[in-house]
């Protein structure tokens, strides 16, 4: 008892937890909608969404009622065992996209963990042992498992650990040449952000997809698209290949998927599925009940009419509203992303700034993100209201102006 402390202090983060973040000076202790108030009752309004995790906001009715329901009924079962509601999950998402099998884990380096075993598993037994390349993308992020932060793109996070697995290429981005240059018989899988989350925010060419997509087949290798950030409704569909026409063979996703309960999965076709069977892989918590509980109500929201129609016009105020600032301080030079994954790039004399730009909207009230260090990134809830994104704005602008007046 002597070790509590009755009241919290940032300060005790800098005591207790591994030193791999560095979270902002205020701590948010409750939160409803796009609204966050921290320990002495400051509002916030927040445009970051938990890193696109909080699709619908923050403690939404129909989610909480969804996990009060099922806390009285059924926690955890194991994979001993199988549960209704990651039954129900799992048929939504085969019924709303090109998959026939879906495999449930925590997070989004757990789905893409999988796909990456999945994909060189397959090429194994239906080719050779010798087919296990594996091509990524400069700027690319997948996850920090030591597989998935070597498959991503960016050395600053794979670094300084020892040896990396081995057979992954990197190439850069949008360039199908790149591809074609290293894609061979060898080559088991193709992974890419349709939208690179943690790289900018640099969207896919539709031509670029339909290149790589024609290469896979042409090379017998799979072609992975993580959605993790970039599908469950936020760039405006369901998921974003369905904007493509472009048809992966397995595609990953998380964060939103449970509205900010942790859940993530990995959808594929039966062909390829029927490649695993009991004890080739698994996970001790994926399918949680609870978590499939949440991910079923806020399924069904973010896959409504109503929620998907809308993001392009949020989009559309955002654009609106941060070019008005531009118009006044001249610190934009693109914006970039799809739908509610939305990317400012700052100009010359602000690059590498974008930290200064989230720590001075924090002084103001409102909640955002980067994405590197020139990108701005807004990540709110899809079901965020027109006022609250006015309102925001209005508080940005006045840090943006802060910063712009001492530079």
């Amino acid at each position: 008892m002597t070790k509590q402390q009755n009241h919290v202090v940032r300060e005790l983060f800098d005591k207790v937890i591994l030193p791999v973040y560095a979270p902002a000076q205020f701590i948010p202790v409750k939160g409803s909608g796009s609204r966050v108030w921290d320990q002495n009752g400051e509002e916030y309004i927040d445009f970051a969404g938990g890193i696109a995790v909080n699709a619908l906001g923050h403690c939404h009715p129909h989610l909480v009622k969804a996990l009060q329901e099922q806390s009285e009924k059924l926690w955890h079962v194991s994979n001993v065992f199988t549960n209704e509601p990651a039954l129900k999950l799992a048929q939504r998402l085969v019924d709303n996209t090109f998959a026939d099998r879906v495999f449930f884990a925590n997070s989004g380096a757990e789905a893409n963990e999988a796909a990456l075993k999945l994909a060189r598993h397959y090429a194994i037994e239906n080719f050779n042992p010798y087919k296990t390349k594996i091509i990524s993308f400069t700027h690319s992020f997948h996850g920090r498992t030591f597989f998935t932060v070597s498959v991503g793109g960016q050395a600053k996070y794979s670094d300084g650990f020892g040896p990396k697995p081995a057979d992954i290429v990197h190439v850069p981005f949008n360039n199908l040449d790149a591809v074609k240059a290293v894609i061979d018989d060898h080559t088991c899988a193709v992974i890419l952000e349709p939208v690179q989350g943690e790289g900018g925010l640099t969207s896919a060419t539709p031509e670029f997809l339909v290149g790589v997509r024609q290469l896979c087949k042409q090379f017998n290798a799979l072609l992975i698209f993580d959605e993790v950030q970039c599908g469950m409704g936020r760039t405006g569909s369901l998921f974003t290949y369905q904007q493509y026409g472009v048809i992966p063979d397995i595609l990953t996703s998380a964060k939103a998927l449970g509205g900010g309960f942790p859940i993530s999965a990995m959808l594929t076709t039966e062909a390829i599925a029927s490649v695993m069977y009991p004890g080739v892989h698994g996970t001790t918590y994926g399918g949680n009940p609870l978590a499939c509980a949440v991910g079923c109500e806020a399924f069904d929201i973010i896959n409504s009419s109503e929620v998907l129609n809308g993001i392009q016009i949020k989009r559309k105020l955002f654009i609106e509203l941060l070019e008005k600032i531009n118009q006044q301080f001249a610190i934009f030079s693109e914006y970039r992303g799809k739908g509610l994954l939305l990317g400012a790039q700052l100009t010359e004399p602000y690059q590498g700034r974008a930290s200064e730009f989230l720590n001075m909207a924090t002084e103001y009230k409102v909640m955002l993100l980067n994405a590197g260090s020139s990108v701005l990134r807004f990540t709110p809830s899809l079901v965020i209201t027109e006022e609250e994104i006015i309102q925001g704005m209005e508080r940005f602008a006045k840090a943006v102006a802060k910063i712009v007046i001492n530079k």
